[in-house]
């Protein structure tokens, strides 16, 4: 660790914003304050268009699910029972990534445990992520700091570095406690929504072990009868739409159980994975196993931590997006 006077001239290397600079404190504190009721969306190109082909291969799957295995099943219990699984697992991995990609990474308000950091955000408590260009000299008074604290700057963002903050190049904002930027879900993996990361990641394993069983359910039953009365479709077709949702139902189990487990073990290790592969040595108090898992999930262990609805509201809708940021409020 940097001695503090060292980290304190690091700051004051960085010149702080002047007049002439691009961010206009003045409206951004004012726009600072709804914020809190936007719905948070990156606009980025790479990160929709993988966002709506996770949508597409979902919808895919429940259509042959649905269309080829288990509407033209002649046993009725069988199809409305797997339906109403599969839909139901369906309905809750969209909807946390939904949670995910609409929900603003990082809370400021949810900063807690560090004096100092408690400090720096007791000004844009529910702010969300932390605000561009918030480092003027103006902010930097009303801090107060006391003699030995000190503060980071980002240079790429202009803004008061909190605890375990880290800047990501395409939400062109620094994000505490950044896991990562998935593109699937078009948004941060971060403080506030590292729960609904891992639902998504969940659900969508579920669901694929789901329909890779009754894939081979389907196999079997259309080998030992008649191909042209398994399937409302033609046998080619039936073969192959069947072979695809094998193939995606693989992909995406392989993908996502992989990540469940690797977002699991960061949580119980209290360390993001940035913090893990830039090999950052911890200065905050690690938290036990179960307490990072309830600090993530909310509360004691319940039925709750599965439900992606949990704290959802509808927010207003503004007006138009505020102006030279990548993210805009729908």
């Amino acid at each position: 660790m940097q001695p503090s006077g060292h980290r304190l001239r690091d700051v004051e290397h960085h010149p702080l914003l002047a007049e002439n600079d691009n961010y206009d404190s003045s409206s951004s504190s004012s726009s600072e304050a709804d914020v809190a009721d936007r719905v948070w969306f990156i606009r980025d190109g790479c990160g929709m268009i993988c966002a709506v082909m996770t949508w597409l291969l979902v919808a895919y799957a429940d259509f042959v699910v649905t269309f080829v295995m288990l509407l033209p099943s002649k046993d009725f219990w069988y199809s409305v029972v797997n339906g109403v699984i599969f839909n139901f697992l369906a309905v809750l991995a969209l909807s946390s990534h939904l949670r995910t990609m609409l929900t603003d990474p990082v809370s400021a308000g949810c900063v807690t445990g560090d004096p100092l950091v408690s400090g720096l955000v007791s000004h844009t408590d529910h702010v969300g992520a932390v605000p561009k260009g918030n480092a003027t000299k103006e902010y930097m008074e009303s801090l107060q700091l006391k003699p030995g604290e000190v503060i980071y700057k980002c240079p790429k963002c202009c803004c008061v570095k909190p605890e375990r903050a880290h800047h990501c190049s395409i939400c062109k904002r620094c994000i505490r406690k950044m896991d990562h930027h998935c593109p699937w879900v078009n948004n941060c993996v971060g403080e506030k929504n590292q729960r609904f990361f891992v639902l998504f990641t969940m659900y969508i394993a579920l669901s694929s072990v789901h329909a890779l069983i009754l894939c081979g359910l389907q196999f079997i039953s259309c080998v030992r009868g008649q191909w042209t009365e398994c399937s409302d479709f033609s046998p080619p077709v039936t073969v192959i739409l069947l072979t695809f949702l094998c193939l995606e139902g693989l992909l995406f189990f392989t993908f996502t159980a992989v990540m469940f487990g690797s977002q699991i073990h960061s949580i119980c290790n209290d360390e993001t994975e940035i913090e893990r592969l830039k090999s950052e040595k911890p200065t905050w108090e690690r938290r036990l196993r179960w307490e990072g898992m309830k600090s993530v999930f909310g509360g004691p262990p319940s039925l709750l931590w599965m439900n992606p609805f949990v704290g959802f509201h509808f927010r207003r809708l503004p007006t138009r997006p505020r102006k030279g940021s990548p993210e805009f409020s729908v």
